[in-house]
């Protein structure tokens, strides 16, 4: 129970910390109503919430029989998981979102126990439809990479 409270108030330090680098952010353009500092200050701000509330309720949090057993092999996967994100955010930009999300979508559809054709299909379909939501739907520009010269 002491190290449920301490992680969240150790947690709770860095979303303030966070926040305060947010605040004064100010992008010299911007293609949202709310500008590009309302997003993380929103999702810090949720998020110190649900710490607070941790750090100060009044039972402890107790591991359910139907949770997994944070053992080797679910360490791996969270390790490897963690190790694909990365993955991700390293080529978002020189490879584009879609080629970057299909690189990392076939490992992770393994890793969680998908089969490699069904998962290409899966994660190909998702990538591209995904990329379509986002800058035909949701006018949010993103990165093509090498695809760039398939645009218009």
């Amino acid at each position: 129970m002491i190290l449920q409270r301490i992680f969240a108030v150790s947690l709770l330090a860095v979303c303030a910390a966070l926040a305060v680098m947010a605040w004064p952010y100010q992008a010299p353009f911007s293609y949202e109503p709310v500008g590009p500092r309302a997003f993380p200050l929103l999702i810090l701000g949720l998020m110190g919430l649900a710490l607070v509330f941790l750090a100060i309720r009044p039972t402890p949090v107790a591991r359910d029989d139907d949770e997994p057993e944070l053992d080797r092999a679910t360490l791996t996967k969270v390790i490897a998981c963690f190790a694909l994100l990365l993955v991700f955010a390293a080529t978002f930009e020189p490879l584009g979102f879609i080629l970057s999300s299909i690189l990392i979508g076939v490992p992770m559809a393994r890793l969680y126990g998908g089969r490699w054709l069904p998962g290409a299909i899966v994660v190909v379909a998702m990538s591209v439809l995904l990329y379509w939501l986002f800058d035909r739907v949701m006018d949010v520009p993103l990165p093509l990479g090498p695809l760039a010269a398939l645009e218009n």
